[in-house]
C-alpha cells in the first residue's frame, strides 16, 4: 500500500488507536486515557478526561522549549501602512496580561466573550486570553451590522464584548462604535463590559461600560493558563449566511488542537520555524484554524495580512508577502485569485518578486474551477493543491497531501479524503454511488477530531440540520463523485444541482466551461424557473480587464461552448455579462440570492455580503434583459 493509503486505512479502521497517537504529540497537562466515546445521540466525543490549554500548547510551550525569540506572527497593513512582529514571547505575555484584563472584568472559565474586531494582532491576543482563562470566544466579523452582532451577542451572552474602534478598508474607515451601541439596544442581552482597542485611524468615544484597552492592560496583572477537559468548548462560530435564529458551531478544545496539529504537518507540510500565510480574517473558520491557532500549535509563523488581493496597492499583494517574509505555504480562496486574474490576466506583476521561497499554493473556500486551477498551475512552479472543508469540520476533509504523499493533480478534484474522514457519495435512496456517479457526499460516524460537537444552545438543531438526512453520516450538503481513481470531485452545494425537463444537471459543471473561456474573468451558473421545463440554466460572466469585444459576441460563444461540452440538453441559452458577482465577505458567491432573484422573489441583503451594490447592478441586469422573473422581485 501507498504511504497515504496505509495511513488513510488505520484512521478509518482503527480511530482510537490512530488518534491516540497523535494526541500524543502535543502537550497535554493531562494526556487523555479515554480517546472516543460517545454522547447519548451518538455522536463522537474525543478526548473527554484528558485536560490541556490550547493557549499553552501554543504559546507558552514553545517558549518552554527555546522558541520564545522567533515570530510568532507578521502583521501587514498595507491600509495602514503598518507592520509589527511580535514573538512567542512576546505574545505569550501580551496574551497573559490582556487575559488578565478579562479576569478584573469578571471573566472565568466556561463564560462566553464576543469579539469584534479587524484584522489586527489583539484580535489574536485576545481569542488567546480567552482560551488562557478557560473562557468561550466568538468572533464576529468586523463590520457585520447591527441587528446581526445583536441576534449572536443574545445567542452567545457573552460576558464581555472586544472591539477595536474601527476598520479600515481600502478607500474608507468604518467606526464600529455606533455598531456595537446599536447592537446592545437591540439585544436582549447586555454584556457587563465592552473593551474598545483605540485605533488612530477613527478613535471612539468611550460610554459608561466601556474600557480603554491600553489603559484596562496596563493595571491587570498576568493570568496563568487554566486548564480544561478535552472536550470542553473554545469557542462558538457562527456560520455564514445564517437566518432568523443563527446557528453557532461549537468546537472543542483537545480534538481540535490535535486535528490542526496533525494538518500542518500532514497537510501543508509545515515544520517549525517556517512561515504560514493565509489570506484570510479570523472572523471566519480558515482565520480560526490557519492564522490564529494551527500555525503557533505547530511552533510556525503566521502572517495577518490586513489588505485585499487588489488594490493594495494592486494584484501584486500576495507575491509581495510570499517574496517579503519568506512565505512557504499559502493559503486563499479561489475567489482572491480570480480577482488578481482580471487585474492582471498576463502575471506580469509576478516577475517583480522572488517567490522561489513558496512550495505550495493551497486554495479552498469554494471549488476551485478548473480554469483558475490551470491559470495558476501554468503560472506557478508549485503544487496548485485544491482543499475542500467546512466552518463544521474546522480543518480540511479532503486534499492532496504534501507531507504525507504528493499525488498528481487532476483540475477539478480535492483529491482524495484526509485521514480521519470516511467520505462516502449516496444517491437518492441512501445507497452508495459507484465512480463517476454524482450523490450527496457523506461522513460516516465517528468524525475524526477537531469537527463541530454541537449548535450553541440547540442540540436538536445539529441533529436535524446534520445528522438526521442519513443515520450514522454527517450530511455535508455538498454534492459531488468519486472517479476511478478515488479522486474526490465536489461540484457544490446540493441546492446547485438543477433538474431540467428530467434531467439533472449540475451547475458547477456549466461553469467550468463558461470559466475555461480565455475571456472570462469570474462566472457563475443559476438555474432558475421555467414553467415548461422545470429549471433553466443562466449564466452571469465578469470578464477579464482589458476585454474589449462585443459582449454579445461573447454571450453567444459562450452558448455554443456549453452546448459543444455538454450538450443541447443542458439548454443553456442565456448569459448575462455584469460588472460583479454578489459575494460573501468570505469569498462565495450568493447562487441561492441569485435564484432568488432571478425567480421574482422577495429578498433581503444578506449580513454576510460583500458589496451590496453589487445585488443591485445584478437585479437591474436581470430586468432589462427579462430574465425569468426578476422584474417583478423587490428588495426587502
Amino acid at each position: 500500500m501507498s504511504t497515504y493509503a496505509n495511513e488513510y486505512r488505520r484512521s478509518i479502521d482503527q480511530p482510537e488507536a490512530f488518534w491516540a497517537e497523535q494526541a500524543r504529540r502535543i502537550p497535554w497537562f493531562t494526556p487523555p486515557n479515554t480517546i472516543l466515546q460517545y454522547d447519548d445521540s451518538g455522536h463522537a466525543r474525543w478526548y473527554v478526561d484528558g485536560e490541556l490549554n490550547i493557549c499553552h500548547a501554543a504559546l507558552d510551550h514553545h517558549v518552554e522549549q527555546g522558541r520564545g525569540d522567533q515570530p510568532a506572527v507578521l502583521w501587514d497593513s498595507p491600509v495602514t501602512g503598518g507592520k509589527r512582529t511580535l514573538t512567542f514571547v512576546e505574545m505569550r505575555d501580551q496574551v497573559a496580561q490582556f487575559a488578565g484584563a478579562l479576569k478584573g472584568l469578571g471573566v472565568e472559565k466556561g463564560d462566553r466573550v464576543v469579539i469584534y474586531m479587524p484584522m489586527v494582532p489583539e484580535a489574536l491576543i485576545a481569542m488567546y486570553a480567552c482560551a488562557r482563562l478557560g473562557a468561550v470566544h466568538s468572533v464576529v466579523f468586523g463590520g457585520f451590522a447591527p441587528h446581526e452582532l445583536a441576534v449572536r451577542i443574545e445567542d452567545a451572552a457573552p460576558k464581555v464584548v472586544v472591539a477595536a474602534s474601527c476598520g479600515v478598508e481600502v478607500d474608507r474607515v468604518i467606526p464600529y462604535k455606533p455598531i456595537i451601541d446599536q447592537a446592545m439596544v437591540q439585544s436582549t442581552h447586555r454584556p457587563d463590559a465592552c473593551v474598545i482597542l483605540q485605533r488612530q485611524q477613527q478613535p471612539a468615544e468611550l460610554g459608561p461600560i466601556d474600557h480603554d484597552w491600553a489603559a484596562l492592560v496596563e493595571q491587570a496583572a498576568p493570568a496563568d493558563c487554566v486548564p480544561v477537559k478535552g472536550c470542553d468548548p473554545l469557542y462558538v462560530l457562527y456560520t455564514s449566511g445564517t437566518t432568523g435564529k443563527p446557528k453557532g458551531v461549537v468546537r472543542d478544545t483537545g480534538g481540535y488542537a490535535v486535528a490542526l496539529h496533525y494538518s500542518m504537518e500532514t497537510i501543508y507540510d509545515m515544520a517549525p520555524g517556517e512561515v504560514f500565510f493565509s489570506a484570510s480574517d479570523v472572523g471566519w473558520v480558515v482565520g480560526h484554524s490557519y492564522i490564529v491557532y494551527a500555525p503557533l500549535l505547530r511552533g510556525c509563523t503566521s502572517v495577518v495580512y490586513e489588505g485585499k488581493p487588489v488594490r493594495t496597492p494592486d494584484a501584486g499583494a500576495f507575491w509581495r508577502l510570499i517574496s517579503e517574509y519568506q512565505v512557504k505555504s499559502f493559503f486563499t480562496a479561489p475567489t482572491a485569485f480570480r480577482a488578481i486574474k482580471k487585474e492582471d490576466p498576463a502575471g506580469k506583476l509576478l516577475a517583480q518578486y522572488d517567490i522561489s521561497c513558496l512550495k505550495a499554493l493551497f486554495l479552498a473556500g469554494e471549488r476551485l474551477d478548473p480554469p483558475t486551477f490551470h491559470w495558476l498551475d501554468d503560472m506557478l512552479a508549485v503544487p496548485v493543491i485544491d482543499h475542500w472543508w467546512q466552518t463544521e469540520t474546522g480543518w480540511p476533509i479532503a486534499a492532496n497531501l504534501q507531507g504525507l504523499e504528493l499525488m498528481p493533480t487532476k483540475a477539478g478534484s480535492a483529491t482524495v479524503p484526509v485521514p480521519g474522514f470516511d467520505v462516502q457519495i449516496l444517491n437518492r435512496e441512501g445507497q452508495q454511488a459507484g465512480p463517476l456517479q454524482q450523490g450527496s457526499v457523506v461522513i460516516a460516524q465517528p468524525m475524526p477530531p477537531g469537527c463541530l460537537v454541537g449548535v450553541w444552545g440547540d442540540p436538536q438543531r445539529f441533529n436535524s440540520a446534520y445528522m438526521a438526512a442519513y443515520p450514522g453520516y454527517y450530511l455535508t450538503g455538498d454534492g459531488g463523485y468519486f472517479d476511478e481513481d478515488g479522486y474526490l470531485f465536489i461540484m457544490g452545494r446540493t441546492d446547485d444541482v438543477i433538474n431540467i425537463a428530467g434531467h439533472r444537471l449540475s451547475t458547477g459543471e456549466m461553469e467550468e466551461v463558461v470559466g475555461s473561456h480565455p475571456a472570462v474573468a469570474e462566472c457563475a451558473v443559476i438555474g432558475i424557473h421555467d414553467a415548461l421545463k422545470g429549471q433553466l440554466p443562466v449564466g452571469l460572466v465578469i470578464p477579464k480587464d482589458g476585454f474589449d469585444g462585443d459582449e454579445l459576441a461573447l454571450e453567444e460563444e459562450l452558448i455554443a461552448l456549453v452546448r459543444e461540452r455538454i450538450g443541447p440538453v443542458a439548454c443553456f441559452k442565456q448569459v448575462l455579462v455584469v460588472d460583479k458577482l454578489p459575494k460573501t465577505r468570505s469569498g462565495k458567491i450568493l447562487r441561492k440570492l441569485l435564484r432568488t432573484i432571478a425567480d421574482g422573489k422577495e429578498y433581503g441583503i444578506p449580513s454576510t455580503i460583500d458589496d451590496p451594490a453589487s445585488l443591485q447592478d445584478v437585479h437591474e441586469v436581470m430586468v432589462h434583459r427579462e430574465v425569468g422573473a426578476a422584474h417583478a422581485s423587490r428588495q426587502v
